[in-house]
């Protein structure tokens, strides 16, 4: 997912704001994005100056535009949910498809943002290739990350998952007589610590400078075209009866310009792949993790 700043408090202010001013149902029609109206978008990082770019493109295109910003990860989407918010941009198709699930919501990407890449770290080996028969590898433990880890393991032939894998994978689903290496899930922020005692580690962007490397010392990283890395698509999120809303298409074209993208990219480091995938083709990526949750 994208990185996040935590500013909890920020948001949980912000969003009590908006709901003393929204309608009494709870239930915000399309934001008209005026000064009166403007369009409120949850994020998790306004500071990024990209941010600052944005909204100065959309106020030359007379929109009006009001970030609130979350630490929390699960504020954006209730708060679009209850009508508090137009939009949110901040988490990945992945991340959408399990609150839909849990909430029985029915929130709908209409564009995509980013995809950033995660990578296979060593500071034994030099290559995929010289990780040794029945080497050891550290991946996080979190659901989410876990499963894409193995993912990424299995596109990098270390293991081989039960029934091709999914983004619900677990190391359960490891086949062990067609895989090269063991696994060890081990908290998120403990992969970069673990690389003196294993073969290699998987390390979020968010924890590889913790050992000292950089995103381009990964010794493999997932493709960000293939269908493993698909359901870890950052994505622009609406109410689905919002999908269509020409001033939210407005913005994310503002957001898909060169200045805007160039921004993006350097806020993650260089790390960020821009993806430029239809609304409809993200809706069907979303379905299918449904699909495979329920």
């Amino acid at each position: 997912m994208s990185r996040f700043t935590p500013v909890l408090a920020t948001g949980l202010a912000a969003v009590t704001a908006l709901a003393l001013s929204a309608c009494g149902s709870g239930e915000a029609t399309a934001a008209a994005g005026t000064a009166e109206d403007p369009v409120r978008i949850g994020v998790v990082n306004s500071g990024d100056d990209y941010w600052n770019t944005f909204t100065d493109l959309a106020e030359e295109e007379g929109i009006s535009v009001e970030l609130v910003n979350f630490s929390d990860y699960q504020l954006p989407n209730q708060g679009l949910t209850d009508g508090d918010l137009d939009l949110n941009q901040f988490q990945h198709l992945q991340f959408l498809a399990g609150y839909n699930t849990a909430s029985g919501q029915e929130l709908a990407p209409i564009a995509a943002t980013a995809v950033y890449p995660l990578g296979l770290y060593s500071q034994k080996h030099d290559s995929v290739e010289d990780i040794p028969e029945g080497g050891e590898v550290a991946i996080p433990n979190d659901d989410t990350n876990q499963a894409r880890a193995l993912l990424v393991l299995q596109e990098a032939g270390l293991i081989a998952l039960r029934d091709g894998g999914s983004a619900f994978s677990t190391p359960a689903d490891i086949l062990e007589d067609e895989s090269r290496v063991t696994v060890t899930p081990v908290d998120a922020a403990q992969t970069a610590l673990a690389l003196q005692d294993v073969d290699a580690s998987i390390i979020n962007n968010d924890f590889v400078g913790d050992a000292d490397l950089t995103v381009e010392d990964a010794i493999y990283s997932d493709n960000p075209d293939s269908d493993a890395a698909a359901p870890y698509i950052n994505v622009w999120v609406a109410r689905a009866d919002d999908a269509d809303n020409e001033v939210f298409q407005q913005l994310v074209e503002i957001y898909h310009s060169p200045e805007v993208e160039e921004g993006v990219l350097e806020a993650s480091g260089g790390t960020g792949v821009i993806k430029d995938n239809s609304a409809t083709e993200l809706q069907e990526i979303l379905a299918g993790i449904e699909a495979d949750a329920s």
